[in-house]
């Protein structure tokens, strides 16, 4: 498998820097209480206005992060740190959590942003070049972490779009955040909520991909799962859930999605769902034995998908301002990501 080059993570690191910080176009989810309200995106979101949305730019900032942990002597390491300490202080991160005050706004972002902002947190504790940022995202972080804590009791149901709205994706990610704090028992909630909604799930059809999914529902819920379970209870949920894997089916999770116009925004989220199920894979066949049976076939079809949307993450806004973070969530390999 493809594993991130030094060039390639000077690449990507030059076109999140590249975003992070351009604010238009912008497509806002402002809840607007009256006219007072309304702002540019850069008063609302000292921090995260850039990359037409919130939760790109979060997760912009993800990958800048992750990039200098993975390659130190990046070249662009010092415009990274001097975008941290412009935009991740105290004070912003106080006015990012105090968008989330009024409870019209509780939802906002919920639950791919918050997910992103944990896993961005998360990314920052013990970082060797931008460590001190972990507590300079901590007002916003624990915002995030009470919203994520007071919404997992009355979501009664799983919502299982390959889009933002996915359930599974979000408490993925919040995993190693909240591992960092055990005494809060987020982890807790998350393996419980996930049995609840997950454990009895079987022979999934995997009907997909939607026109504009970025996910695959089917095998995010499964690496989720693979999170949450053992090894071995993890290998028999996994055996009912997708029985005929050995066979190639359901053959739409062997099938890369087909891209027909990449300035598209919505058509654009496909090249996401290529790498994303890369992405998957890896988290699900981690706690695997060797000898799984539909290992190779499924090592082979992560090569087809890698190829069909690695030469694509620049090129078009649409796809610019995001891809490069699924590219390097595809070419990273344990469940740690």
């Amino acid at each position: 498998m493809t594993m991130l080059s030094h060039a390639q993570a000077e690449q990507f690191s030059k076109i999140a820097l590249g975003h992070v910080t351009r604010p238009f176009p912008n497509l806002p989810q402002l809840i607007m209480r009256d006219a007072t309200d309304l702002a540019l995106p850069q008063s609302i979101h000292p921090i995260f206005y850039g990359s037409l949305d919130w939760h790109s730019c979060v997760h912009g900032y993800w990958l800048l992060a992750r990039l200098t942990r993975l390659f130190p002597g990046l070249a662009t390491r010092n415009d990274i740190e001097a975008l941290f300490t412009r935009h991740v202080t105290v004070e912003n991160s106080m006015i990012e959590a105090a968008y989330f005050d009024p409870p019209i706004r509780r939802g906002f972002e919920r639950p791919y942003g918050w997910a992103w902002l944990l896993k961005l947190s998360a990314e920052l504790h013990d970082h060797p070049v931008l460590g001190g940022f972990h507590a300079a995202l901590a007002p916003l972080s624990q915002r995030i972490l009470t919203l994520f804590e007071n919404f997992l009791p009355i979501a009664t149901y799983p919502v299982r779009v390959g889009t933002h709205l996915n359930s599974a994706f979000g408490m993925l990610l919040a995993l190693d955040y909240a591992a960092l704090y055990p005494a809060t028992g987020f982890t807790q909630a998350i393996r419980e909520k996930a049995r609840a909604w997950y454990d009895r799930d079987r022979a999934c059809q995997a009907w997909e991909p939607g026109g504009d999914e970025f996910l695959s529902s089917s095998l995010v819920e499964a690496a989720l799962m693979a999170r949450v379970l053992s090894p071995d209870a993890f290998a028999a949920w996994f055996a009912a859930f997708l029985p005929d894997l050995a066979a190639g089916q359901p053959e739409t999770l062997f099938t890369p999605a087909i891209v027909s116009d990449r300035s598209d925004g919505k058509i654009a989220h496909l090249d996401g769902l290529n790498l994303s199920r890369v992405w998957a894979w890896k988290q699900i066949l981690h706690p695997l034995p060797m000898d799984f049976a539909a290992r190779q076939r499924i090592e082979h079809t992560m090569k087809q998908h890698l190829d069909a949307s690695m030469a694509h993450i620049a090129g078009d806004y649409m796809g610019e301002h995001w891809l490069a973070t699924y590219a390097v969530m595809a070419m990273q390999t344990g469940p740690n990501w």
